[in-house]
């Protein structure tokens, strides 16, 4: 795939496509071969505060990690499109009894409670969805820019090397979501560890 003739919304269709032709043999071993990638994971073993997503599109299932999740006592949390600032995202308490709503996309989310709230200073792990990645750690979403506006002082701090945060940012994807480049622009925020069902990626 030669990728500079490509741009980025050409290439979110491609992807998104190639996921979506995964059948559902295919996706749930997938996502246990994720699980047993993530359980074995230094950083989420020790983890008490974990942000994920339910899986939408054909992306990559987290229920069998969760399940695990719950069994371990960990605190889950789910993303919710901030009702007041646009393209903000919450992170709102996720457990089996949690009051559940669809979003404007469609998505399941928590039912909005703002004592449920997790701030982003208080997750050790945000497991983020993707849909194409490469090998520099670049990850391109849906579009909607609202874990690169979540991640923006992160990855300030990281830069300038003045973390305050404790959170570690991973992505999750499917092997077929890999490309040789993904084309980037200035708000892209790149990822440090992507995690697919075959192998995990430092960057």
């Amino acid at each position: 795939m030669n990728i500079q003739f490509l741009d980025r919304k050409k290439i979110r269709q491609q992807a998104r496509l190639r996921r979506q032709k995964l059948s559902a043999e295919q996706q749930q071993h997938a996502a246990l071969k994720l699980s047993q990638q993530l359980i074995k994971h230094p950083q989420i073993s020790k983890a008490q505060h974990i942000a994920l997503y339910l899986a939408n599109d054909g992306e990559l299932c987290t229920l069998p990690f969760i399940q695990w999740c719950w069994q371990q006592n960990k605190k889950l949390y789910l993303p919710v499109i901030h009702p007041f600032s646009q393209g903000q995202l919450l992170f709102l308490h996720f457990n089996p009894k949690t009051t559940m709503i669809s979003n404007k996309y469609g998505i399941k989310e928590p039912k909005l409670d703002i004592r449920h709230v997790c701030l982003l200073s208080e997750l050790d792990v945000l497991l983020t969805p993707l849909v194409a990645f490469d090998l520099q750690g670049n990850r391109l979403g849906m579009g909607g820019g609202f874990y690169d506006r979540t991640l923006a002082t992160w990855y300030e701090q990281k830069q300038q090397n003045t973390h305050k945060e404790k959170l570690s940012p991973i992505g999750l994807a499917h092997d077929c979501q890999q490309l040789s480049a993904v084309p980037t622009e200035s708000w892209d925020i790149p990822l440090p560890e992507i995690i697919t069902p075959s192998k995990s990626y430092l960057f």
